[in-house]
Parts: C-alpha cells; sequence; structure tokens
C-alpha cells in the first residue's frame, strides 16, 4: 500500500497497481463476510458490473466464502439489449462471478422486461425482502455510482429502483471501457438501483482503479458533498472503504 486517506468517514487505500487494489479489496471483503457470517444465517451483496471490477473478482473467487449463505444481486442493467449480449450487466456478473460458485440466489434485473417500471417494483421487493449487507461498487468517470449520473442522482430518493436516462459522459464512459465500438451503440436507458438503496448497505466497498477514473477519484474526495457529483454521497458512509491504484489517485 502507498498510502492510506480519510475524508469525512470516507476511508481511502492506495495501492501500487489494479492487481494489489483488487488483492486487498478481497480480502477486507472477504474478512467483512466471515464476520457477519458469524452471526447471520444468510447475508445479501450487491455487486458492480464493470472492467473495473476484474481484478477484485478474480481474486475474491480464491477465498474459502460459503458462497451458499449469499444472495447475490446487480445494482444496474441497460434497458434494450438483447438477453444475451456480452454488455448487459447481469450476464458480466454471470460469466465473471455469479456461475462460477453457488450462492444462495442470484437476482437479475430484466433488462428486457416489456414495462421496465414494473420490473423496478419487482427488484424492489426483493431488496425489501432481502435489505443488503455488503455493497461492492465502482465510481463513474462522472462520478456516478450504480447509474445514478449527476442529473438523475437524489441522496433522497424515494424509490428504490428506477429507470433512468444516461448521460452522456456515462455512455462515453462505456466506450472507454471497450464495452461498446461507438456511443451510438450504448443504449440511453437503464434500470438502477438508487443512491439511498446503495447507501443502505451496512458495509460499502469501492474498487477504482485506472487514469480514467483519477478526476472522479479527486472530485470524490476533494468536492462539496453534493448530487453534481454523487459518488460523494460515500463521505457519509459510517462503513465505507475505497481502493484506488496510482493512477487513479494521482491528483490525491
Amino acid at each position: 500500500m502507498i498510502k492510506e486517506i480519510k475524508k469525512d468517514n470516507l476511508n481511502i487505500k492506495v495501492l501500487e497497481d489494479r492487481k494489489l487494489l483488487g488483492a486487498l479489496a478481497a480480502e477486507r471483503v472477504y474478512k467483512q463476510i466471515t464476520e457477519l457470517l458469524k452471526d447471520e444465517p444468510y447475508l445479501n451483496m450487491i455487486f458492480a458490473a464493470a472492467p473495473s471490477q476484474n481484478e477484485f473478482l478474480s481474486t475474491l473467487l480464491e477465498k474459502n466464502i460459503d458462497w451458499s449463505r449469499i444472495n447475490a444481486f446487480h445494482m444496474d442493467e441497460y434497458i434494450g439489449l438483447e438477453a444475451d449480449a456480452p454488455q448487459g450487466f447481469g450476464n458480466f456478473l454471470r460469466s465473471r462471478l455469479f456461475n462460477k460458485v453457488k450462492f444462495r440466489t442470484v437476482n437479475y434485473i430484466d433488462g428486457t422486461a416489456v414495462n421496465p417500471v414494473q420490473e423496478c417494483e419487482r427488484y424492489e421487493s426483493l431488496l425489501k425482502q432481502f435489505p443488503p449487507h455488503i455493497v461492492c461498487m465502482g465510481i463513474g468517470e462522472n462520478t456516478h455510482i450504480a447509474f445514478n449520473d449527476p442529473h438523475v442522482a437524489d441522496f433522497e430518493d424515494k424509490l428504490m429502483v428506477k429507470v433512468v436516462d444516461l448521460d452522456l459522459a456515462c455512455r462515453q464512459q462505456q466506450v472507454n471501457d471497450g464495452c461498446f465500438s461507438t456511443i451510438d451503440k450504448v443504449p440511453e436507458y437503464a434500470i438502477t438501483l438508487t443512491i439511498p438503496t446503495l447507501f443502505a448497505g451496512k458495509y460499502l466497498f469501492c474498487m477504482v482503479p485506472g487514469q480514467n477514473k483519477a478526476k472522479a477519484v479527486h472530485n470524490t474526495v476533494t468536492q462539496e458533498i453534493d448530487e453534481k457529483f454523487p459518488s460523494t454521497i460515500l463521505r457519509r458512509h459510517q462503513n465505507a472503504n475505497m481502493f484506488t491504484d496510482a493512477e487513479s489517485s494521482i491528483f490525491l
């Protein structure tokens, strides 16, 4: 580890590279899972789907975790992609995590649903039944968390899951990440867990590697806590840790 920083309640860890970031984040999540399972019959976990999570997810799979006691959720999904599209977030997590081990349950957001609002309501009912213990997330280049871009972010959102339109910076990030060849192929709408739903997790672990995230990390730490920079809300959570690397933390 290069250094540790604390801003308000948020603990920020700076590692040398993505691999070390993923290793430390996986170790900390593993320890938290182990600790919680001492008292809980099962845990509810929310996972992000993005290339930024690759090293973390692959290392987490190496841990001796009783996945049969974990209910898995993901935090957002495009609307309108084909059911088997590799860019779909459920498909991303299925290939990298959900199909690799035996979870208690895996709960997918259906981006192909005929009525997206009803799909939001269905997923909300599941989250009410299984409130999150641990949220494993990232931060977007525009500081979005899940698909809560600045223009739709609401720290007091009354909804748990909602339909949103994606801003240009968010859609361009999907091209920058190599998920889509051009921005016109990136869907304009998505279903997302809202900020209060993510914030309700007892423990938040945020993995943010790479030079494309340097400005977002800087804004998360230095800007006023405001919906114009959605990830700044992490600084109010009582148990939030952000893992960065030398590239993403260059402005800290």
